[in-house]
């Protein structure tokens, strides 16, 4: 009998490519639509997201854990340093993500199945907007765990703030990170910004790891450098 959640063919043919798979995977194909993922419609549903659900859902958390933090006591003047740390932090953790998680180095069958279903599929159809900012549905499981750790090392009314403003950080990212593919920048911090970005998926791949700000490349050396122009 047919299982919904067997993942679709030509996904499963990836893990097979060994060794291998690190330089094909960074081969973009530039279509806006990538490959199916799962035979089932809903299963393939929770993984295909319009970025406008990502500060839609997302923003009415933050402002709920921000007012959190009010109701246990504190002020706005006491809230507002931990909204910005809470941001400041989320940086940190954007940068280690993208580059010790989503750029894994893989070879296993499994390995790179899942390398290709978390962040793969990304570097090879680097247009599909659909595939582009983090399903709700995982973002909702891994808040547990985030919002745990910051309870250990925080009291009862700063943990509300200090999650919120995290979670407002992921919102700018993962926006951010749509516009940067998606729009056409007209502004200096923004043209740069884009290109940044697609010089990791377009030119060097194991570098410029930040989305929102090149500030964790600089400081760990993992910097893109624009080429240099013929003369």
């Amino acid at each position: 009998m047919f299982n919904p959640l067997v993942i679709a063919l030509d996904v499963l043919q990836v893990g097979h490519l060994g060794e291998t798979y690190e330089e094909w995977v960074h081969q973009p194909i530039v279509t806006k639509k990538g490959p199916r993922f799962f035979h089932s419609d809903f299963w393939e549903f929770l993984t295909l997201t319009v970025w406008w659900a990502v500060p839609v859902i997302w923003l009415p958390v933050s402002v709920w854990c921000i007012s959190m933090s009010v109701s246990r006591g504190l002020s706005l003047p006491e809230i507002v340093p931990l909204i910005a740390l809470g941001i400041f932090i989320w940086t940190l953790i954007e940068y280690t993500l993208h580059r010790f998680l989503f750029h894994i180095k893989t070879k296993s069958y499994w390995g790179n199945t899942a390398h290709y279903l978390i962040h793969g599929c990304h570097h090879k159809h680097p247009m599909d907007h659909l595939r582009l900012v983090f399903p709700p549905a995982a973002t909702a499981v891994l808040c547990f765990p985030f919002w745990n750790l910051v309870k250990l090392f925080t009291t009862p009314s700063v943990t509300p703030a200090l999650f919120g403003g995290g979670m407002l950080g992921y919102v700018m990212y993962d926006v951010t990170h749509y516009y940067l593919h998606h729009a056409h920048p007209t502004r200096a911090v923004t043209k740069n910004l884009k290109k940044y970005h697609l010089s990791h998926h377009f030119r060097i791949h194991d570098k410029g790891f930040g989305v929102t700000s090149s500030l964790w490349d600089i400081v760990f050396g993992t910097l893109t450098k624009s080429p240099k122009r013929e003369q």
